[in-house]
């Protein structure tokens, strides 16, 4: 069956998931406000640059996490997503994943978002198939340290072939839709790389390699 992959932040979403939990948990007072923001900007940028350390920005990310149970951090979760994600969904991302489905292809969200945020908007969007970066938990409260290899740049391709080779999946004429220059080893490694929305780094490398480009905002 042939794979089509999505991005998430930007891509699938008008917005970041990632810097808007993070907003979000500041305009609740979940953490302070003023250092936290600042922080959470400037990893934003680091991102935006390619120069981000993903180990340094998971922590930061799953500290907002730590030592709260299940169920509070799901309740923090659905108000994050009606005031926060909601405003941010794509009609054309949705018309674009139901194309996918119309084809008979089979559905995959990578994202260097953590699965604690992406899950629920993942089930949103109708698409059971995640990998995303995992936070480590004991008796199900998370600990704030990364688990496992983070679904980043480079180690997305690492999970992606993890994950086909526990399915016995190939990447057989694959379609992989991106905004961020940061995904260009995925993109350079299936048959159908997609820009969309591109930051300027990707779309003029998408330009030169001859890449369709589109936009699911317009």
């Amino acid at each position: 069956m042939t794979l089509a992959i999505f991005d998430l932040d930007n891509t699938l979403l008008g917005g970041d998931s990632d810097n808007l939990w993070g907003q979000f948990v500041c305009e609740r007072g979940l953490v302070d406000g003023e250092d936290f923001a600042a922080r959470n900007e400037q990893f934003y940028r680091d991102y935006k640059a390619g120069t981000l350390d993903i180990d340094a920005y998971l922590r930061f990310a799953l500290s907002t996490l730590v030592g709260h149970s299940r169920a509070q951090l799901d309740a923090w979760h659905r108000d994050f997503m009606a005031s926060k994600i909601m405003p941010i969904l794509l009609p054309k991302a949705e018309q674009l994943l139901a194309d996918h489905r119309r084809r008979g292809h089979e559905l995959l969200i990578i994202t260097a978002t953590n699965e604690f945020i992406t899950r629920p908007i993942a089930a949103l969007l109708g698409v059971e198939d995640l990998i995303a970066c995992e936070g480590e938990t004991v008796d199900g409260v998370y600990t704030g340290e990364p688990r496992g290899v983070p679904s980043y740049h480079a180690g997305k391709v690492t999970r992606l072939n993890a994950w086909l080779a526990q399915r016995d999946g190939s990447l057989d004429g694959a379609f992989f839709y991106s905004d961020s220059h940061n995904d260009l080893p995925l993109l350079r490694l299936v048959e159908n790389p997609v820009a969309v929305d591109p930051d300027d780094r990707l779309r003029a490398f998408a330009v030169k390699e001859g890449w369709p480009v589109i936009s699911l905002r317009e």
